[in-house]
């Protein structure tokens, strides 16, 4: 998503169908502070375009990375 990849210390990007109108999106970012610019960025942009679509709040959540494989 162009938005995020404009933050700095963005690492990738991830949207996934997980079902039953379930969906999940995963930002990695290098850095806390990129992760929580990236979070108001995508609530300006929902809050924008996107509300009248989405029946439910979305649920952010944050940790680090603790397993990874490439």
């Amino acid at each position: 998503m162009a938005l995020l990849r404009q933050v700095p210390g963005f690492v990738a990007y991830y949207w996934v169908d997980a079902g039953d109108g379930v969906m999940v999106s995963t930002s990695v970012f290098e850095d806390r502070s990129g992760a929580e610019e990236s979070v108001k960025r995508a609530a300006d942009f929902v809050r924008d375009h996107l509300a009248s679509l989405l029946p439910n709040p979305p649920q952010v959540t944050a940790g680090p990375v603790v397993a990874a494989s490439r």
